[in-house]
């Protein structure tokens, strides 16, 4: 693995901005080196899964098993003026290690406040102390640390962990909890191996640093020191380290701030950086629980180019490479979160009337294609932005929700409008409509597609989308005006989902085949649904008959049988109904 991420990076660029060597954790640690966590890197995020691979690994090595040394992956440093070292990627497993030493220390301080061996263990504590974690001022009780942590994460680790303090679980932030966990667990290992390894209790501390001793020894990194910051994080990307790997917004968030940071220093540096991070964390705050990679991929689209989710980092990181443009993306992803929002969560939006009801078809229809055209109108031609939508709800109900056609040359047009839009090549929602022609399904197509679709209402959301349909087109044959279904009007299977031995017209092959079209569902008020239930259909009939919902066009089904052909022919109908309610006008002659 070594050899392989180190020929990748002699590829990519001159062996003479980098140097390799392998240390063990103790040779880190005891070497003078102070290490710091950039103030902009990620959190602290480890959990037990990972804390579990690391203890094997001790385990490992405790035992004999195999070998007296354990592979850490690579480590990649960069030496900062003030003789500290960044820590550009390894954060998480330093920072565990360092919470591994200090649950051992707690151990042995237990140990000495218990007066088992306290002078020996005492001594025994300071030293591990030095050597790992860094000096002790004797007035403050403070420690003169060896590794600083991210400006998330520090104040818990120096204020209760170096110091061995009592760790408080309420009103920290949930990596400080992860810290804290991870320190408790450890500390739960640490009593678990004690007891195996059946040693009387004043050997303890013995115990305890003969393992901190083995581990510091055995654990060793690939350490490679990078001479600055954007070369830093290129040898970052390449690697396919041990850690917890970052995602395009963690990666996109430390280049950023890496571009932000290169040209200032001191106070003003640090007011700077501390401004950037409000706006990301603000950025971050808004989106709560959508996707943030998501979100990053439909703003890229709809200003600069289509980029698959593999490919967003590197595609954005190449057309950003300084601080103007650094700012300028930050400031584009702050004025598109609101739009990004509306569309995605439509009921808590400030829409209203017929934007925010087409905006939550488009999420009833699960799709997300649109977004970017969508946030470069509401950008760039709000004027339009309402006539284009709905365009786009047709588009979507013939090409997704009806035709099932591939979703990815959809995406791609999309993006290649928008873009145009974000440059100002189309300058109104009429020519934005018609450079959708593409992804438009004819009438001739779209008609013989609804002729034959099926929605299984077994799946809550087809269920949906069929009242949607039903409703939509008995608005249009009764001449009124569209009304979304209360949630008391049900779909009623003329042919019932589970039917019994009163419908022979049907074989079982035909009636699986049959139930699911839409020619054999109607809209039907709940309480007439439950009374239908399985009857045969010349029972049914009076029940529709009694219906206040079905148009003048829809009570012929009463004077009908009920067979596979009805429900061929009336599919037809429905289908020729459909065709002139979800067109784009723009797209016809």
């Amino acid at each position: 693995m070594s050899q392989i991420g180190l020929a990748s990076l002699e590829k990519l660029m001159p062996a003479t901005t980098f140097s390799t060597s392998n240390d063990t954790y103790k040779q880190l640690l005891a070497g003078g080196g102070v290490f710091q966590i950039p103030r902009f890197q990620r959190d602290y995020s480890w959990t037990e899964e990972n804390w579990e691979d690391l203890w094997s690994d001790i385990d490992d090595l405790m035992q004999g098993n195999d070998a007296d040394a354990h592979y850490m992956g690579y480590l990649v440093l960069q030496p900062k003026p003030d003789r500290t070292l960044d820590i550009i990627d390894g954060q998480q497993r330093m920072t565990t290690l360092s919470l591994l030493v200090l649950s051992g220390m707690r151990k042995i301080r237990d140990l000495v406040q218990a007066g088992i061996d306290p002078a020996n263990n005492e001594t025994r504590l300071g030293e591990i102390r030095r050597t790992y974690i860094g000096q002790i001022d004797t007035v403050s009780l403070s420690v003169d640390s060896k590794i600083t942590l991210n400006r998330n994460n520090d104040d818990y680790y120096q204020t209760y962990l170096t110091t061995l303090r009592d760790m408080p679980a309420r009103g920290f932030k949930a990596s400080e909890h992860l810290m804290r966990k991870a320190t408790e667990w450890f500390q739960r290992r640490l009593n678990e191996y004690l007891v195996a390894t059946g040693r009387p209790e004043v050997e303890h501390g013995v115990a305890i640093a003969e393992l901190i001793d083995t581990v510091s020894r055995g654990l060793f990194f690939t350490v490679i020191t990078v001479d600055d910051e954007l070369n830093a994080y290129k040898v970052f990307e390449t690697l396919n380290a041990r850690g917890v790997k970052l995602a395009a917004p963690d990666l996109l968030k430390n280049y950023l701030f890496s571009l932000i940071s290169r040209d200032t220093a001191g106070a003003a540096h640090d007011r700077e950086l501390d401004q950037v991070e409000r706006r990301w964390s603000d950025i971050l705050e808004r989106l709560q629980s959508e996707n943030i990679t998501a979100y990053l991929r439909t703003y890229w689209g709809a200003n600069h180019a289509f980029v698959r989710q593999s490919e967003l980092f590197k595609v954005i990181k190449r057309s950003i490479a300084d601080r103007e443009q650094a700012y300028r993306l930050i400031t584009g992803l702050e004025d598109g979160v609101e739009t990004y929002l509306s569309l995605t969560q439509p009921d808590q939006s400030g829409w209203a009337g017929e934007d925010r009801e087409n905006a939550k078809l488009l999420k009833l229809f699960s799709v997300r294609q649109p977004f970017a055209l969508l946030m470069a109108m509401q950008d760039k031609i709000p004027e339009g932005f309402s006539q284009v939508l709905s365009g786009i709800v047709n588009i979507t109900f013939r090409y997704n929700a009806i035709s099932n056609l591939q979703a990815n040359e959809q995406e791609r047009t999309y993006s290649r409008v928008a873009i145009g839009i974000s440059q100002g090549s189309y300058t109104s929602a009429a020519e934005v409509l018609r450079e959708l022609r593409s992804i438009y399904p004819n009438d001739e197509v779209f008609r013989a597609n609804f002729s034959v679709k099926a929605f299984d209402t077994s799946n809550n959301r087809n269920k949906q989308i069929v009242r949607y349909i039903l409703a939509k087109i008995d608005a249009q044959n009764s001449q009124t005006a569209y009304v979304s279904p209360p949630s008391e009007i049900s779909v009623e299977h003329i042919l019932p989902e589970n039917p019994a031995d009163n419908w022979p017209l049907f074989s079982e092959t035909e009636a699986a085949s049959s139930v699911y079209r839409l020619g054999n569902m109607m809209l039907l008020e709940e309480s007439l649904n439950r009374r239908a239930g399985n009857l045969a259909f010349i029972q049914k009939k009076p029940l529709y008959a009694d219906s206040n919902l079905l148009p003048p066009s829809q009570l012929a089904i009463v004077d009908w049988d009920w067979d596979g052909s009805q429900i061929e022919n009336r599919q037809r109908q429905l289908a020729i109904v459909a065709t002139g309610i979800w067109r784009v006008s723009q797209l016809h002659p």
